[in-house]
């Protein structure tokens, strides 16, 4: 389409349809704004389409490097940190805050309160202080392990005994009359019940004790 063609339709379409023109602005000249108008469109749309074509490109090839998209943030945030230090305003600042920070160490009321704590640090008092809190925690701590080897040692106390006497209270037992009774009694049934099933007698030769 040339641009006599163009123009018509400009002026058909584009400045008729919209009505009465701009105050100074002949037709003529708006038909040639509207021309130019549409040319500049195109090339926005072409370079649209060629941008999106050189974007794909560049992630093909950063794809065969093996750049990861992880590894180009991390690249592009080390790019810009490394910008922002070299900018003027971050030297501004990071002087300002040298100069504060020199005059605050250097102020009388900064040196006053070093050399107190210093003097507080090297004080009798501090020091005595000190050794008792240090004395106080050896001390606690060699209470509590002696209350747990006391409570260890009664254990192993308790433990002792209870053996012992469970030992010697087993052969009394076993002698006693009861005890002795009581296994005559299991014997005579034993044989009882041994006795009938092999077709025996009920007499045993326990029957001299006492019945079960």
């Amino acid at each position: 389409m040339d641009s006599s063609e163009h123009g018509s339709s400009v002026s058909s379409t584009g400045v008729a349809s919209g009505g009465t023109l701009p105050p100074g602005l002949a037709e003529e000249e708006a038909e040639e704004i509207q021309v130019e108008l549409t040319k500049v469109e195109d090339e926005i749309q072409t370079l649209r389409q060629v941008l999106v074509a050189k974007e794909r490109h560049a992630a093909e090839l950063k794809r065969r490097l093996g750049i990861s998209p992880l590894s180009e943030i991390k690249q592009n945030f080390t790019k810009g940190w490394h910008e922002v230090q070299c900018s003027d305003a971050y030297m501004r600042t990071s002087q300002t805050l040298g100069d504060l920070n020199h005059r605050v160490t250097s102020s009388n009321l900064y040196l006053t309160a070093s050399a107190t704590f210093e003097e507080i640090g090297r004080s009798d008092a501090y020091k005595r202080t000190q050794e008792t809190l240090s004395q106080a925690g050896h001390m606690t701590s060699a209470a509590f392990s002696s209350v747990g080897s006391a409570i260890r040692n009664q254990f192993g106390e308790m433990s002792s005994n209870f053996s012992m006497r469970h030992s010697l209270s087993m052969p009394a037992m076993r002698n006693s009359p009861s005890f002795k009774s009581f296994e005559d009694k299991v014997e005579n049934m034993k044989y009882k019940v041994m006795g009938r099933s092999n077709g025996e007698s009920d007499h045993s030769p326990t029957s001299n004790n006492a019945p079960f």
